[in-house]
């Protein structure tokens, strides 16, 4: 794979070389600081504070601040406030670890290309609060993009495709542009799958020609799930603070849950997608990646706003937040009215998955919800029907092709060219598998009377007589279900062993939806999912936050090689085995019986890592 580009720390800034000698932190004082001794070490790195096996360096840069592993958002704005730390020391030591775990050590592989410029922007910003401005709770920040999300700067966006590889794009996404508003720092590029999954059948997610494999930097021979599976693997991994992600089904929640974080994928429309490379303008969206609720809620606030780069979000005048911290509660579930669907396919593929689900509606229950067993009414006829599929091949090749209008100097400008110079470079771009979704989109096999109908059926059968219907008559706020399986293993031949997920209603409807960590099999995190109407993400934070105050289910990973064998791990946040006795929490067992055989089914039909 292409390494990461990180720009010496030494590297002489023409007018702060005295800011420099005061903040900058060396790669020598920041391994003194408890970085990751080695690949199976336990991560616990702390700010000014060494590990008990490292010396204490001679001069401290900052003072005893804050953990950097696992460190939030408000933590992080606290010890900038109290000067204990700096957007610089803070870029420089992500740096450090990027460098040190992810383009060596493990080698995850999430971070595909470092913003030279970090540094400057960090100086700025430190500048800007030294001077009593501080923009709002992403000031200094350290932030990734997934590299399908355009920078105006000196960096690429490829897809993590060759053929759009050269020179960078025009201007910022309205997104990037955005987060560089609210003070954030663009500290670089996550790897992901190329063409964000929609390219071959036998796909393995995490996989680009430019970046290679990403690891679960859970389990490192496991897979990071969906296409933004770099972005959750170095938030995951604490590469990073947050993460931008993009999902059209699943690729928000998919690697949120593998990789053991939380992901929000809003409603269409609520984010701008201007400057993204697409799949389809129906389902697209862009969300953020983080390891709580709070901070993913900080930096959905920076994203959202009526954009006229995109129509789509002059439907969100009126529904738009621009701080969602504000719906964060603790006491988020006492009250809350949940639907859990046992039917659909939502359950029965996996006895780990189903018992981490079922202890995390007893956690519900005792945190005072009120939990509704009633299924999507049209679950079945949707995931029988072909609709997705349709709109997905039909606006692909047209939402492309005016994407690759807007560059220049790459060699891909349209599809047609995308197919042509991966035949070309077949050694590189199509050694593990194909680009058949590509090439379906070139032949157009859909007209223009199969994509509207398929549009207008699939909305429906989600939307209005889906989840809207189930939502108004048990007077719900959200429905849960887990979001998928634990990771299996990479496998780039056969490509992925996708079990089950629960995004795809919500994908099709255009509804927002969000992962919260839940538990663990055999050391691999599980997520759930809490989803609900358009515009909604103010209850969900509420209801997710909620869920993540009385489970606590999220922790560090530990970069293993792999899963031995002989010594398996726990199954649920509690630490308790799953019981192979359990297969349906004690409900029907007849409605268990129908989702296990139509699950198989739906499979065939439903995108959820795109």
């Amino acid at each position: 794979m292409s390494p990461a580009r990180i720009p010496e720390e030494n590297q002489p800034i023409p007018g702060a070389e005295d800011e420099r000698k005061q903040t900058e932190v060396s790669r020598r004082t920041f391994l003194q600081w408890g970085a990751l001794a080695g690949a199976s070490a336990p991560v616990a790195g702390i700010l000014g504070t060494p590990s008990p096996a490292a010396a204490a360096p001679t001069t401290p840069t900052v003072e005893p601040a804050v953990e950097l592993v696992e460190a939030t958002i408000a933590e992080l704005q606290e010890a900038m406030t109290r000067g204990g730390l700096t957007s610089l020391n803070l870029v420089n030591m992500y740096l450090d670890r990027i460098r040190e775990l992810d383009q060596s050590g493990p080698e995850v592989f999430a971070v595909l290309e470092v913003n030279p410029d970090a540094r400057r922007i960090a100086r700025r910003l430190d500048r800007e609060r030294k001077n009593g401005h501080v923009r709002g709770p992403l000031h200094g920040i350290p932030i990734l993009l997934k590299d399908n999300i355009d920078t105006g700067d000196r960096m690429e966006t490829t897809a993590g495709s060759l053929a759009l590889a050269g020179n960078p794009a025009p201007q910022d996404a309205t997104v990037t542009a955005r987060l560089r508003a609210a003070g954030a720092v663009i500290l670089g590029k996550a790897n992901l799958s190329e063409f964000a999954n929609f390219r071959g059948f036998n796909s393995s997610s995490g996989w680009s020609g430019k970046g290679g494999q990403t690891k679960n930097p859970y389990v490192l021979d496991r897979n990071p799930c969906g296409s933004s599976s770099g972005s959750g693997a170095a938030v995951s991994a604490n590469f990073v603070t947050a993460a931008l992600a993009t999902e059209t089904d699943g690729s928000i929640v998919c690697p949120a849950h593998i990789n053991g974080i939380v992901g929000i994928k809003p409603t269409v429309g609520l984010t701008s997608r201007a400057g993204v490379v697409p799949i389809s303008h129906t389902q697209d969206t862009v969300g953020p990646h983080a390891r709580t609720v709070a901070d993913a809620a900080a930096v959905l606030g920076a994203l959202v706003g009526v954009d006229p780069r995109d129509p789509a979000t002059a439907a969100s005048a009126g529904h738009f937040h621009t701080d969602y911290t504000q719906f964060l509660d603790p006491d988020g579930l006492r009250g809350a009215r949940i639907g859990i669907p046992r039917g659909g396919g939502f359950y029965g593929y996996s006895r780990f998955t189903d018992a981490i689900a079922e202890d995390a509606i007893t956690a519900m229950l005792g945190a005072g919800a009120i939990l509704v067993e009633a299924e999507i009414p049209t679950i079945d006829e949707l995931n029988a029907d072909d609709a997705e599929i349709i709109v997905l091949i039909y606006e692909f090749k047209r939402d492309l092709n005016a994407y690759l209008a807007t560059r220049t100097g790459i060699p891909a400008h349209n599809l047609a060219d995308v197919i042509e110079f991966n035949l070309d470079h077949a050694d590189r771009e199509l050694k593990w598998f194909g680009q058949e979704f590509l090439e379906l989109a070139e032949q157009e096999i859909f007209t223009e009377e199969d994509y509207i109908a398929a549009l207008e059926r699939g909305r429906r059968l989600a939307g209005p007589e889906g989840i809207d219907a189930l939502l108004a008559e048990h007077d719900l706020d959200a429905i849960f279900a887990p979001t998928g399986s634990p990771a299996w293993t990479t496998d780039p031949v056969n490509g992925d062993h996708f079990l089950g997920a629960s995004s795809g209603p919500a994908a099709v409807a255009g509804y927002p939806i969000i992962n919260v960590p839940a538990g663990f099999a055999f050391g691999l995190p599980v997520g759930v999912s809490f989803f609900s109407t358009a515009w909604s993400e103010p209850t969900l934070i509420k209801i997710a936050s909620g869920f993540e105050a009385v489970t606590h289910a999220r922790q560090a990973p530990t970069f293993r090689p792999t899963i031995p064998f002989d010594e398996p791990v726990g199954n649920a946040f509690n630490g308790i085995a799953a019981d192979p006795r359990v297969k349906h929490g004690g409900h029907n067992g007849e409605i268990y019986l129908q989702s296990l055989m139509k699950g198989y089914a739906r499979l065939r039909k439903i995108f959820h890592s795109l």
